[in-house]
């Protein structure tokens, strides 16, 4: 089968018994809530928060056909995995994009504004857009919400998105799994190529206490049909492929590649068919991420839906970015610079990445030359319902801990772990740090860049990076309308 072409003009034609139309095309089109400022889409959608997490896909399955089923015009890949969800995503895109496709992507959770969530060729949804289809969506929520309870936010949220992505034709989505994979509301979404990342212990009070267990949740995004791509290991993979085979679908199993070497800002790996090539994620955990990128790309051409040529993969690759994400800052700070690096390391296997990552990155950061090197100061905060002790034991194994000082946070989120539990935690765990409790996450940054000699590590939550982004780095695209 040939890969459907870049831009220009987006194929149309069958795709799972349904032909792909302009959107409104079949039928009336669903009446239109009143219309809405950025302002209030954005509360009457986060108050759907009030719902909690409620897994399943009767809900989100009923909304999207009351909206004509958008997601039916939309192919892509679906990513599940419990880390590198988000880099095989922002490396496959930028690969995409390289190639010339019109790329949707999903990134979760949002760092600064909203619209994060819902991005089109590395730009978030603008404002009036995100607004006018949550009004558009909003009347068919409650509709659903007589028959079968209301939708969550991230069941709302997926509509809005599919909604979003048939209406600007895109040509590829990349979808990241919200939590787990079987009943997660994206997996309403067949999109021709499955992806499972690797499997990990997180989230276990909703996806089980094993590995075997979160694996089986997981492999549940592949369906009959499908192509199929992983860098799972060991009995994950195993899972991984028992599902495959009982539903007929090809899988490309890609292990990680040698590692060539790294600097400051790239790692170079070795990839089967491409050889030497250079990935601009840091550090060496970033080498696993690209090659199940790569093989999601192989998966995409098996499937007919996107062909990436070897110079855009190069080219995709090397040029990523992926922000919040052992992203590196370069902060003024006294008639000097200052090292800030952001990253989320919100589970054990997170933090040993981080961990692994800091000991890497150490000499190529500002004061890392310096006998000994100047010590690095952290800004941590967590949720509850993390394992705080896991990641506290995972970052412990970084030496470039030895002499650190682990300022403690914590956010305004009802899920929060109060900062003086969080160094409770730390100071149990690593007694090769100084552990001090600071103030909110404002406070906790310019007590950090006040007092540091050495680099700056803000982590813990993906919140907290989200909160230290926002006032580091100033993105146009990432600005919200400030309404009355």
């Amino acid at each position: 089968m040939s890969a459907s072409g870049p831009p220009g003009g987006r194929t149309v034609g069958p795709f799972g018994g349904h032909t792909v139309e302009p959107p409104g095309g079949r039928g009336v089109e669903p009446p239109t809530g009143p219309p809405l400022r950025y302002g209030e889409a954005l509360a009457a959608l986060e108050s759907r928060g009030r719902y909690g997490i409620r897994l399943g896909l009767g809900r989100v399955r009923a909304l999207l056909a009351s909206l004509d089923h958008p997601e039916r015009e939309v192919r892509g890949a679906l990513v599940a995995g419990t880390n590198g969800k988000g880099s095989v995503i922002a490396l496959a895109g930028s690969a995409l994009r390289a190639a010339g496709y019109r790329v949707g992507e999903t990134p979760k959770p949002h760092l600064v504004t909203y619209r994060e969530r819902i991005v089109v060729n590395g730009v978030p949804i603008p404002a009036a857009d995100f607004a006018r289809l949550v009004a558009e969506v909003l009347p068919h929520a409650d509709r659903v919400a007589r028959r079968l309870g209301p939708p969550t936010e991230f069941e709302l949220l997926t509509a809005v998105m599919f909604r979003h992505f048939a209406q600007v034709r895109l040509d590829v989505a990349l979808v990241e799994v919200g939590l787990g994979g079987r009943l997660d509301a994206t997996n309403a979404w067949d999109g021709g190529v499955a992806a499972l990342t690797n499997v990990g212990l997180d989230h276990m009070d909703r996806l089980g206490s094993t590995v075997g267990a979160i694996a089986r949740e997981k492999v549940a995004i592949v369906k009959r049909g499908d192509r199929a791509a992983t860098g799972a290991q060991g009995e994950a993979l195993a899972i991984m492929r028992r599902r495959c085979a009982r539903m007929g679908v090809p899988l490309l199993v890609a292990p990680p590649p040698p590692i060539l070497g790294w600097t400051r800002d790239a790692i170079r790996v070795e990839l089967p068919v491409l050889g030497a090539v250079d990935v601009g994620l840091r550090v060496r955990h970033q080498a696993a991420n690209v090659a199940v990128a790569d093989a999601v790309l192989d998966a995409l051409g098996d499937a007919g839906i996107a062909d990436v040529p070897t110079d855009a993969r190069r080219e995709g690759y090397a040029t990523a970015r992926w922000p919040g994400r052992l992203e590196l800052v370069t902060v003024a700070v006294d008639g000097g610079t200052r090292d800030v690096l952001l990253d989320g390391a919100h589970n054990p296997d997170g933090a040993g990445a981080l961990a692994q990552a800091l000991d890497d990155l150490r000499p190529h950061l500002v004061g890392g030359a310096a006998r000994p090197p100047a010590p690095l100061t952290l800004v941590w905060a967590s949720m509850a319902d993390k394992d705080v002790a896991g990641v506290v034991a995972a970052m412990s194994a970084s030496l470039a801990l030895d002499g650190a000082t682990v300022l403690c946070t914590a956010i305004d989120a009802p899920r929060a772990l109060p900062a003086v539990d969080l160094a409770a935690a730390w100071t149990a765990g690593n007694p090769r740090v100084t552990v001090r409790v600071s103030g909110g996450p404002g406070e906790a940054l310019d007590e950090a860049l006040r007092l540091a000699r050495g680099p700056v590590v803000v982590a813990g939550s993906l919140y907290l990076v989200g909160e230290a982004r926002a006032r580091l780095v100033d993105d146009p695209d990432l600005r919200d309308p400030e309404e009355a």
